[in-house]
C-alpha cells in the first residue's frame, strides 16, 4: 500500500472566526465488528449502508495529492466536506493530506453513530467536528462567521448548482474548492432548457458534450467568485466516465479588463463538426468560417473556456503519486498536463471517421502526424477514444486520408 509523506509539523490554528467543539457527541458508536472494517489508502471505515463507491477511488485520490501540495505550500490545511457518506474522504485528509481540522457534515441524522466511530478510530476527538445538517447550512455559517476553509469538498448527488455561491463564500482566499456534479444528463447539453435553469447556461449537445460538463461546473464557479470581485483558477478538471469533478482555486482579484475573458461561449458546426470559442462581443457574429455563405453555429455557453488543469500543480501532483508510488495516477496527470492549455473542446475519433468516411488511424499516430505539422496536440483523460489538437477538424481528416502524412 502506497505510503504518505510523513505529516507536517503542527501549527497554531488561525486566528479566522470562531473555534467550535470538539468531536461533539452524536451517538453512541456501534459496535466495532472486525469483518465490518474496509480501509482505503491509511483509512480504516466501516459502511453500515452508507454510500460508497469503490470505482470513484481516482477522483479521491486526486484530492488528497491536491491537499497534500496546499498544506506544504502554506502550512495549513482545514477541510470542510459537506456531504460526507461513510466519511471516507473526511478521514483521508486528515490521514494522508495531513489536515490540521475536518469538519464533517452529512445531511443523514441515521448516520452519526457510523461517522462518529469512523471518525474516532482514524482522526481522534480532537481534530473533527461532526455535524447532521444539510449541506447549505455549514457553508452558510462559515460565510456568516468568516470562518473560511482551506478545502472545501462538496460531492454532491445530482446538481452542483445549488452549492457553488455559497462555496464561494466560505473557502479562505487561495483556498480550493473541490465539486461534484452527477447530473449528466443537463451537463451534456441533453436537457438545455433544465441547463438553463439550474445553471444559467444553455448547454448544447455535440461530440464534446462531456468535456462542455467540466467547463459549466468551472464557469459557474467563476461567475460567483466574480460577482464578489475575486478570480477563479482551475486546479484540475475530472471526468471519470459517470462524474465531473472539479477543482478550483479562488483568487484575490479579477483579471484586469484588458485581458479577454476565459467566460464565453462555445460554438459548433453540426455541418462540418468544426468548433469555434465565441467571446461575448462577437456572438451576433457567430458563424461557421468553412462555409461559404457561412453557416450558424449551435452555441452553448456561458462557460469556462480557459485551461482546464493547472498544468504546473497538476505535474507537483504527477510527482507526488510517483513519491508515494500511486502508479495508477501518473498516466492520467501527465495526460491532465499534456491537454491543459489546448482548446475548450475535443475531437473523437469517431466523429473524424464518420465524417471523413474511413477507419480512424490511432490516436497515438494522428498526434504524432499532427505536431510534425508544427500543430499542438494530446491525448485527453476525458476519452481514451479522443484527442485535442489546435488544428481544425477538416485538417485531421485530410491527414487521415493521407495515409497521415
Amino acid at each position: 500500500m502506497p505510503q504518505p509523506c510523513p505529516p507536517s509539523p503542527p501549527i497554531q490554528p488561525r486566528p479566522l472566526g470562531a473555534r467550535y467543539p470538539l468531536g461533539a457527541p452524536l451517538g453512541a458508536l456501534p459496535p466495532a465488528e472486525p469483518a465490518a472494517w474496509h480501509q482505503e489508502g491509511l483509512a480504516q471505515f466501516q459502511l453500515q449502508g452508507a454510500f460508497f463507491r469503490p470505482d470513484s477511488r481516482p477522483a479521491r485520490d486526486l484530492g488528497i495529492l491536491a491537499a497534500v501540495l496546499y498544506k506544504q505550500q502554506t502550512g495549513r490545511l482545514r477541510v470542510l466536506e459537506t456531504m460526507a457518506g461513510c466519511g471516507i474522504r473526511s478521514l483521508r485528509y486528515g490521514l494522508e493530506a495531513g489536515a490540521d481540522w475536518v469538519w464533517t457534515n452529512d445531511g443523514n441524522g441515521d448516520l452519526a453513530p457510523l461517522l462518529r466511530a469512523n471518525l474516532e478510530r482514524n482522526l481522534g476527538s480532537d481534530r473533527y467536528r461532526l455535524t447532521q445538517e444539510r449541506a447549505a447550512q455549514p457553508l452558510a455559517h462559515c460565510c456568516a462567521h468568516q470562518d473560511f476553509f482551506d478545502l472545501i469538498d462538496i460531492d454532491a448527488f445530482g446538481r452542483a448548482a445549488p452549492f457553488m455561491a455559497a462555496a464561494v463564500g466560505a473557502v479562505a482566499m487561495n483556498g480550493l474548492i473541490y465539486l461534484t456534479g452527477t447530473d449528466a444528463r443537463v451537463l451534456a447539453g441533453r436537457a438545455p432548457e433544465t441547463s438553463l435553469r439550474a445553471y444559467g447556461v444553455c448547454a448544447r449537445i455535440h461530440p464534446s458534450c462531456q468535456e462542455q460538463g467540466l467547463r459549466l461546473l468551472i464557469g459557474g464557479l467563476w461567475q460567483q467568485a466574480a460577482a464578489r470581485g475575486f478570480g477563479l483558477a482551475p486546479v484540475f478538471s475530472y471526468f471519470g466516465g459517470q462524474t465531473y469533478r472539479v477543482m478550483v482555486r479562488l483568487l484575490p482579484r479579477l483579471d484586469p479588463p484588458s485581458r479577454r475573458s476565459p467566460y464565453g461561449f462555445l460554438g459548433h458546426c453540426h455541418d462540418c463538426g468544426e468548433y469555434q470559442a465565441i467571446a461575448w462581443r462577437k456572438l451576433s457574429r457567430a458563424v461557421c468560417k468553412y462555409h461559404e455563405p457561412p453557416r450558424p453555429l449551435t452555441l452553448s455557453g456561458p462557460l469556462w473556456l480557459g485551461p482546464l488543469h493547472d498544468a504546473e500543480f497538476v505535474t507537483q501532483m504527477a510527482d507526488q503519486a510517483q513519491r508515494w508510488q500511486w502508479d495508477q495516477l501518473t498516466p492520467l496527470l501527465q495526460t491532465m498536463a499534456a491537454e491543459a492549455h489546448l482548446p475548450p473542446y475535443h475531437f473523437p475519433l469517431g466523429e473524424l471517421g464518420r465524417r471523413g468516411k474511413l477507419d480512424p488511424p490511432k490516436r497515438d499516430t494522428l498526434i504524432q502526424a499532427l505536431r510534425a505539422e508544427g500543430h499542438e496536440a494530446s491525448p485527453t483523460h476525458i476519452s481514451a477514444q479522443a484527442f485535442k489538437t489546435t488544428a481544425s477538424l477538416h485538417r485531421c481528416i485530410e491527414l487521415a486520408q493521407a495515409g497521415l502524412g
